[in-house]
């Protein structure tokens, strides 16, 4: 398969996905932005955002889903807010979130690799968040398309799941520790039980295509793309719908990683 084989796949799969989703939080979303200031950004995410001087920056996101963190990076106090992915469910979604709180952010519905060249150099921050890497087949040409978007002197910012947790059966808390996979795996992941990552039950779904990338793989494929490394910590955190059977557990897995990288002036 090719990488646009990969990702139409997952297109289909999560525009299956987005009317379930929308059932389990929607209602709740809309309530939220209607609230003033509100954020569903954490405090480590945050924190980043805010030392990268967030306020007043025109800020992209890549695969935002439901746009509910682009909608908090706006309500920081950014200026130009957009963000893309490729699932037209999702996308729809976030704009009736910006609609319900009045937050001025632009949607675009694309595969990230075809992102439109009228957004290149346009944004001063460039955002990746939970979940994103795994469903990039060419991580290469994915850090292609993220530093073609930054200006001169932009920050790449990544606040991801270590891929070391990946080796592990996902369970419950107090499940125990199953080390079923290759940290070094290279073929995808391929998944049929579905994406209700909130409610946890299963269906019956299109194909899904997931990958493990290193965090070396990481790294790299930002510096091969121009950028330079500005920051880069392992944390404890457990910032993912599943694997409770690693959080808090001792001795303690990293579990998550936030990297920001910078496009040269």
């Amino acid at each position: 398969m090719k990488t646009k084989d990969y990702t139409e796949a997952n297109r289909a799969a999560w525009n299956e996905a987005a009317p379930l989703h929308r059932g389990q939080n929607h209602d709740d979303l809309i309530a939220a932005f209607q609230t003033p200031g509100y954020t569903c950004l954490n405090e480590i995410e945050t924190g980043v955002l805010i030392k990268l001087g967030v306020a007043g920056t025109d800020v992209a996101q890549l695969c935002c889903n439901n746009g509910q963190e682009l909608l908090s990076v706006k309500n920081l106090g950014a200026a130009r807010c957009v963000g893309f992915d490729q699932s037209e469910g999702f996308i729809g979604q976030a704009r009736e979130l910006a609609a319900a709180g009045s937050i001025d952010c632009e949607f675009v519905c694309s595969d990230i690799y075809d992102i439109d060249a009228a957004y290149d150099a346009g944004f001063d921050i460039v955002t990746i968040t939970i979940g994103v890497l795994s469903w990039m087949p060419d991580l290469s040409g994915f850090f292609s398309v993220a530093a073609r978007l930054l200006k001169p002197g932009g920050a790449l910012f990544i606040y991801e799941q270590h891929p070391i947790i990946e080796m592990l059966e996902p369970g419950q808390a107090g499940d125990p520790l199953q080390w079923e996979y290759s940290y070094f795996k290279r073929e995808p992941f391929v998944d049929t039980d579905g994406l209700d990552y909130y409610g946890g039950t299963t269906y019956d779904s299109k194909p899904l295509y997931s990958f493990v990338h290193k965090v070396s793989d990481v790294i790299m494929a930002g510096i091969e793309a121009g950028l330079a490394v500005e920051h880069f910590e392992e944390r404890p955190d457990h910032i993912s719908c599943t694997w409770y059977n690693a959080e808090k557990r001792e001795p303690q897995l990293p579990m998550s990683f936030t990297l920001v990288l910078r496009k040269p002036t």
